[in-house]
């Protein structure tokens, strides 16, 4: 499943409520084809026919949709408001946003457009971010704010938790564990891990190889210097070692000869938003402000753990 867009949800509750695709649309000002055709956009990314059109009614996957699109679009709604008056006289300085890897999943595009609705004079400026800048890129001020996970272990950032996930493992599609439904840390703990290039944080390679669950115990590493997703997908798919990942990583990527594999024993682990301790402006409290938020009353709803396999 791709990121579910607010919009495509507003166009879903607007048919509903109006009965009508024509009032729906002029309701949201939009032609009736637009509003068409979020709902089918809505119906592709969640897989699942959400309205019968002759006579329009709801699918039983659409009445169990409509509570939480409301859920979601009050929480939007709210977040954007709770910091559309935090504005001053001093001109916008603009936004610089890092995201590593694929953010703080479905919350990560959420977040950007609530903070561009509320705040639409705030130029903002999106950085991608690698595996080597998961805390030098903020610390070097490269970017004013960044979704990273685990959170950086530097006393001179500030981390607010965004999404909790269980863990996967990147496994090739032939290799030993190509048929597994899960595995547990006993069954990887020899294996190799790909390695990365010198300059990544201790922080962000203990939680790529599992250090909390090793016992101290360093990985058997290949010296590949994987930097980015498609160096570990590409890596992985050659046999060259393993990986890992949060869950919602199988959403967003895929990979001719890779599979992802839930890890059950591994811990838990977190999505941030960070910023600079020391960074008091306006536009980078208003955007950590409303990623809380939105965290908070919309996370569970946009991205919500799947169920693990059982042991």
């Amino acid at each position: 499943m791709g990121s579910v867009e607010l919009r495509h949800l507003a166009s879903f509750l607007a048919v509903v409520e109006e009965g009508q695709f024509a009032r729906a649309a002029a309701r949201l000002f939009l032609s009736p084809p637009a509003v068409t055709g979020h709902v089918r956009q809505l119906e592709r990314e969640l897989g699942v026919p959400l309205l019968e059109r002759s006579p329009l009614r709801l699918t039983e996957a659409g009445e169990r949709l409509v509570p939480h699109a409301r859920a979601a679009l009050a929480a939007a709604n709210a977040a954007a408001d709770a910091v559309a008056d935090l504005r001053d006289d001093a001109p916008p300085t603009g936004l610089r946003v890092g995201i590593m890897v694929h953010g703080s999943a479905e919350l990560t595009p959420a977040i950007l457009r609530a903070f561009r609705r509320a705040r639409p004079e705030t130029p903002v400026t999106v950085v991608s971010l690698d595996f080597t800048e998961h805390a030098t890129a903020l610390v070097e001020r490269r970017v004013d704010v960044a979704f990273l996970r685990p959170a950086p272990d530097d006393e001179r950032l500030v981390s607010d938790p965004m999404t909790t996930e269980p863990r996967i493992i990147t496994v090739p599609d032939r290799g030993p564990f190509a048929d597994a439904g899960a595995l547990r840390m006993a069954d990887v703990v020899d294996e190799p891990f790909l390695g990365l290039p010198d300059g990544v944080s201790r922080a962000f390679a203990d939680y790529l190889y599992f250090s909390a669950g090793r016992n101290g115990e360093a990985p058997r590493l290949n010296p590949e210097g994987v930097r980015t997703p498609q160096d570990v997908l590409t890596g992985t798919a050659a046999g060259r070692g393993l990986s890992s990942g949060l869950y919602s990583f199988v959403r967003f990527y895929s990979w001719p000869g890779v599979r992802f594999v839930p890890l059950l024993d591994a811990p838990w682990e977190q999505s941030v938003l960070a910023a600079r301790r020391d960074d008091t402006r306006l536009e980078v409290r208003a955007f950590r402000s409303l990623a809380v938020a939105l965290a908070r009353d919309l996370g569970p709803v946009l991205v919500p753990p799947p169920p693990l396999p059982r042991p």
